[in-house]
């Protein structure tokens, strides 16, 4: 049984890119296939797939990385808010991951969207993950 099914999720895409695997797969969930949606808009994954026919429902995902260099899109990804010590922000206080050149994650009352929608929806939330 998985504790944090989030920071599982960030850790075997964490894990993949080390290891220079193109395709992880990860069980589903709502959550999960909102943060894999963002990513996938962002640029920091190839391509996805839900498969809920499967039991369990499983994500694929396609790892991205430079054509010639083998450098992957995704160079850190870190968890924020954990079960025991949840993290909230309000709208003027949203963090900016490296500057701007990488994003945060935010689970607000508008669903999961980014840090730079945050702060044009002026809404803030939960945040969940760092990725750059």
């Amino acid at each position: 049984m998985v504790t944090d099914p989030i920071a599982d999720y960030l850790t075997r895409i964490r894990n993949a890119v080390k290891a220079n695997h193109r395709i992880v797969e990860i069980p589903a969930s709502n959550l999960k296939k909102g943060i894999t949606k963002i990513l996938f808009e962002k640029g920091y994954i190839l391509n996805y797939k839900f498969e809920d026919e499967l039991k369990p429902a499983m994500i694929k995902i396609a790892l991205k990385y430079h054509p010639v260099t083998k450098v992957a899109a995704i160079n850190e990804i870190t968890r924020i808010s954990k079960p025991g010590l949840r993290q909230y922000c309000g709208a003027d206080k949203l963090p900016r991951v490296l500057n701007g050149l990488g994003i945060a994650i935010i689970s607000t009352s508008q669903g999961l969207i980014t840090d730079k929608e945050a702060r044009e929806r002026k809404v803030g939330g939960e945040i969940i993950c760092y990725v750059s």
